[in-house]
């Protein structure tokens, strides 16, 4: 026989389940009925926080210390920031990015589109043309980088022993400061074509027929369709790839790394392989400072090339 204290505790414990009864039912009701949905996709959250926002945040608060990644953290306030905005080689690096940019972005835009304005129409081999643009986009980039060594080696590579038949000294492709960026600005180039050429190539073919088939009732030319229907119609598409070609000349860190190692004389240190610089040198809060400039300045150009976009729809 139960004591009065046993029943009371009974009564109690009773009581408290009852009650988070109708909680949990609420909350099963709020996510949809099951939380299973929910626990299948936790992994990406719990990875998120992980290897995500926490050393986003942590390296927020690290760009306003002074680390040398031993001891405690010494709180500088924007000494880091101040630092970089006057610093020469933070400059530097992000004027090299601009110069590549210069060299790439728009050459590559506009022979992508030729080429996939081309590509759209049946013609011989269109598959197969198709395939050879794409390929170079498939391939690593750093084997790519390795086969850009040997072939753009001053001394033994197959280019400059290929220009000596017509009488042209060696040029140092990887050893000058031009020639470098050069180098590297065909590598991206050529890296990156196929995927321009394939975005292009969906945003022409998204386009209907009945357009030009209007335009050709009322004698458009094929050029004349071309400027006023093709290029008009693809301005959304054309904006993304600028952004986003954009940003990943401002990040671009692999191509000079292996190429050149950002030299020579800093001639090829864009802004992403800057970051390595503060690494090596264990200034870890400055590096840090640098990362979250650099995040600020492609937040910046991405939004006035959205910016951009908006105006243009309003015409």
């Amino acid at each position: 026989m139960k004591t009065q204290s046993a029943v009371s505790m009974d009564r109690s414990g009773g009581g408290e389940l009852v009650a988070a009864l109708p909680a949990i039912e609420r909350l099963r009701r709020w996510v949809g009925g099951s939380f299973a949905p929910y626990l299948f996709i936790s992994p990406f959250f719990v990875l998120f926080f992980a290897f995500g926002l926490y050393p986003l945040l942590y390296a927020f608060v690290l760009s306003f210390t002074k680390w040398h990644g031993a001891g405690t953290p010494e709180f500088i306030g924007l000494g880091n920031y101040t630092f970089l905005l006057t610093d020469s080689f933070f400059w530097g690096s992000i004027a090299t990015s601009v110069i590549l940019w210069l060299w790439i972005v728009p050459a590559q835009t506009l022979l992508s589109i030729l080429v996939a304005a081309l590509l759209s129409r049946p013609r011989p081999l269109q598959s197969f043309f198709r395939t050879v643009f794409l390929v170079p986009y498939l391939v690593p980039l750093v084997a790519i980088a390795q086969v850009w060594l040997i072939l753009f080696d001053q001394n033994s590579g197959a280019v400059n022993q290929f220009l000596q038949l017509f009488a042209v000294p060696n040029i140092g492709w990887l050893t000058t400061e031009f020639w470098a960026r050069a180098t590297i600005a065909l590598l991206v180039f050529w890296k990156g074509f196929g995927f321009a050429v394939l975005i292009m190539l969906a945003a022409i073919q998204a386009i209907p027929a009945d357009i030009y088939e209007a335009a050709a009732i009322d004698g458009a030319t094929g050029r004349s369709q071309f400027r006023y229907i093709t290029v008009p119609l693809m301005r959304r598409t054309i904006a993304f790839f600028l952004v986003v070609s954009t940003l990943g000349v401002l990040q671009m860190f692999a191509e000079p790394y292996v190429l050149t190692a950002g030299g020579p004389y800093n001639a090829t240190t864009t802004a992403g392989f800057a970051l390595l610089s503060y690494t090596r040198n264990l200034d870890l809060g400055t590096g840090a400072a640098n990362s979250f400039l650099l995040m600020i300045i492609v937040t910046i150009v991405a939004l006035l090339m959205l910016k951009f976009l908006r105006a243009g729809d309003e015409v």
